[in-house]
C-alpha cells in the first residue's frame, strides 16, 4: 500500500515538475470517471494511460472517449500482454485506436518474453496501427533491458523504466542502464545521464529499499505468464498451507490466473494441501 494518498503524489509532482509531463494508469472497474478521472484532469494530469487485461480492450471504450472529448493525451495499455498471441494483441490494440487512443503500450507483466517476440509484437503493431507503440518490461527472466532496446528498434516510440527498476517482483527496465545502452545502439535521449546517476543513489534512501532483482521466484513466475505483483501471496500462501512455491506457481500458470485474482492463489493452495485437485505441470 502506498504511504501517501493519489491525490498528494500528483499534486507533489505537479509542483515539481518542469519539463516532464505528468501521467497516471488508470483501469477502467478500479478507476471511475468521478472518483479518479475527473480528479486527476483538476490536478493537472497530461497523459492518461487507460489499461486493461490484454483481451479486454472493450472495458477502456467509455474512459478512452470522455478523455478524447476533452482534448487530451490518452494511451491504451494492454497488461499481461504475453497471455495473448501477436493476432490478438493487434485486433485487441485497434479497438482502442478506434476509440482515440494516441499510442497503444504492450506490457510485460508477467516479465516472459524474449526479444524475438518482443520483435514479432512491436512490429505487428505498427504494421496494423497509425499511433505510436510502446513497451514495458519486466526483469522475471533477466532479459528488460535487452527487450526494451529490441522494441527500440523495431521501432516503438515509447518505452516504461523505471529508476533502480523500482517495481514488482524482480523489477522493470532499469532506468539508469537502459539510458547508455540505448546510446550504445545510437538512440539519442535527452537526459542527463550524470544526474539520474546520482538520483540512482539517493533513491535507496527515500524510494527504493533494494534494487529488485531476478530471484527463483520471480523467474518461476514469468516462465509460467503469471503476474510479477503474484510474488507475494505465492510466498504467504505457500507457508500457509505448507506446501513448495514452485508446485503453487506451476498449478497457477496452468489456470492462467490473471492480475486481480490474487483471492485464488490461496483457495488453490488450501486445495492442494489437502490433495482436493490435481496438480497441473
Amino acid at each position: 500500500m502506498a504511504s501517501h494518498t493519489d491525490e498528494k503524489m500528483i499534486k507533489t509532482a505537479r509542483t515539481n515538475l518542469k519539463n516532464t509531463k505528468l501521467c497516471i494508469h488508470a483501469i477502467p472497474g478500479l478507476a471511475t470517471l468521478k472518483k479518479h478521472i475527473i480528479p486527476a484532469i483538476d490536478l493537472g494530469v497530461d497523459i492518461f494511460r487507460i489499461a486493461s487485461h490484454c483481451t479486454e480492450a472493450t472495458v477502456t471504450k467509455t474512459h478512452i472517449e470522455y478523455l478524447k472529448n476533452l482534448n487530451k493525451t490518452v494511451y491504451g495499455v494492454l497488461m499481461m500482454s504475453a497471455l495473448a498471441d501477436t493476432k490478438t494483441l493487434v485486433e485487441e490494440a485497434k479497438k482502442m485506436e478506434s476509440y482515440g487512443a494516441d499510442a497503444i503500450i504492450i506490457m510485460d507483466s508477467t516479465g516472459t518474453y524474449i526479444p524475438s517476440e518482443v520483435e514479432e509484437r512491436i512490429k505487428a503493431l505498427l504494421d496494423n496501427l497509425k499511433i505510436k507503440i510502446g513497451f514495458h518490461g519486466h526483469n522475471n527472466l533477466g532479459l528488460a533491458i535487452m527487450n526494451s532496446v529490441v522494441a527500440a528498434q523495431s521501432g516503438a516510440d515509447i518505452i516504461d523504466v523505471c529508476i533502480r527498476g523500482f517495481g514488482a517482483g524482480a523489477g522493470n527496465t532499469q532506468l539508469e542502464i537502459i539510458i547508455p545502452v540505448l546510446h550504445k545502439y545510437n538512440f539519442y535521449t535527452p537526459i542527463d545521464f550524470q544526474k539520474v546517476i546520482v538520483e540512482a543513489d539517493l533513491v535507496m534512501d527515500y524510494l527504493v529499499k533494494n534494487t529488485p532483482i531476478p530471484t527463483p521466484i520471480n523467474i518461476l513466475t514469468g516462465l509460467n505468464r503469471l503476474f510479477s505483483g503474484f510474488e507475494k501471496p505465492i510466498i504467504k500462501a505457500s507457508k500457509l498451507n505448507n506446501i513448495e512455491y514452485s508446485s503453487l506457481i506451476f498449478e497457477l500458470g496452468a489456470r492462467k490466473l490473471v492480475a486481480g485474482q490474487e483471492d485464488l492463489i490461496y483457495q488453490i493452495a488450501d486445495l492442494m494441501k489437502y490433495k482436493k485437485i490435481r496438480i497441473i505441470y
